[in-house]
């Protein structure tokens, strides 16, 4: 085993890190990581049955239907998080937890999360106001309970996508290929497609969806910064769906700060009936130039926090060390 090893190392060592696993090869982590996403999902719809969450969904929404079950699609991403921080448990995924792990800059990077995805999604917001492609009202907040639990219920969804595919597909492709461009793109087009379901995805919001997955896989690479991508995420959501009540991948809470005037919204440059900002071509070249600036302020320094690099360099001396020993007996 150790020579096939030794064998497929020099053939593609060039690509290829010591301390791979088999589960990382890109196909089946794929694989692994929507299996883990709909066991999750799975596992939500127990929870949620708790007389905790039932008490507290009916206690929030106060009979209104509509906001019970859109409290409802946002908490069933809980189960995720409990998948996901299982597997992390594992022995050789530990590494991971370093990425999750609250640092001294923690804070500033939650504070920029919040900040670039609020800001990103109102600047696309008022473009399509300023462009006529919608009229936004402003209906209130009568109880603020609602509101507090959608900002809980939406960070646990936008979270458990970014453990998903930031940490875990992401970690588990940068701990088999030396190239970080494989995890980067990967994991972005596997975050993309797992949204090919959404009401309303057309081929301009799946490449928006991928920007944002390439955007934030950039911030864990360059930033080390999850916590960034998560609140961003978050931001970007709860702006989108709560404050400004527009479609949130074509998904349209009942509850919001604003009110859309449907009727007259229109397709334009910032806008999509069916998707919201996020199938705009504004918000696609928003997103490439939000890249573009991560790509040339860092393009000279090396990723944050390779949290593989001492574990492969340590796999990579053992191989050296079995290699000479087979070449002595040979």
């Amino acid at each position: 085993m150790k020579k096939i090893r030794s064998i497929w190392q020099r053939w593609f060592g060039f690509m290829l890190r010591y301390c791979r696993r088999f589960s990382d090869f890109l196909p089946l982590a794929s694989v692994l990581s929507f299996i883990l996403a709909v066991t999750g999902t799975l596992l939500s719809t127990f929870i949620l049955k708790l007389p905790v969450f039932e008490n507290m969904f009916d206690a929030v929404s106060k009979g209104d239907d509509n906001v019970r079950t859109f409290l409802w699609d946002y908490a069933a991403f809980i189960g995720i998080w409990v998948v996901i921080l299982l597997v992390m448990c594992r022995k050789p995924n530990r590494p991971m937890f370093r990425l999750l792990v609250p640092k001294k800059n923690t804070l500033k990077h939650i504070a920029l999360g919040v900040l670039l995805g609020f800001g990103s999604n109102s600047f696309c917001v008022l473009m399509s106001a300023l462009m006529g492609d919608i009229k936004l009202y402003y209906a209130g907040v009568d109880d603020p309970w609602p509101l507090i639990a959608f900002i809980v219920f939406i960070f646990i969804q936008s979270g458990a996508e970014e453990l998903m595919d930031r940490m875990y597909l992401q970690s588990k492709l940068r701990r088999r290929y030396k190239w970080p461009a494989v995890a980067i793109i990967a994991n972005s087009l596997v975050f993309a497609l797992m949204h090919r379901g959404n009401d309303g995805f057309t081929f301009v919001a799946g490449m928006q969806i991928f920007l944002v997955g390439l955007l934030f896989s950039l911030f864990v690479y360059w930033y080390d910064g999850l916590w960034i991508a998560m609140t961003y995420h978050a931001a970007w959501n709860f702006c989108q769906s709560v404050f400004f009540g527009l479609p949130n991948s074509g998904i349209v809470s009942s509850y919001s700060v604003f009110k859309l005037d449907a009727a007259s919204a229109e397709n334009g440059f910032f806008y999509n009936v069916d998707f919201g900002v996020e199938g705009s071509v504004g918000a696609v070249l928003l997103f490439v130039i939000e890249i573009a600036v991560i790509i040339l302020l860092n393009r000279e320094k090396p990723e944050k926090n390779d949290i593989w690099r001492q574990m492969d360099e340590q796999y990579e001396k053992n191989e050296n060390i079995s290699a000479e020993v087979l070449n002595e007996n040979i």
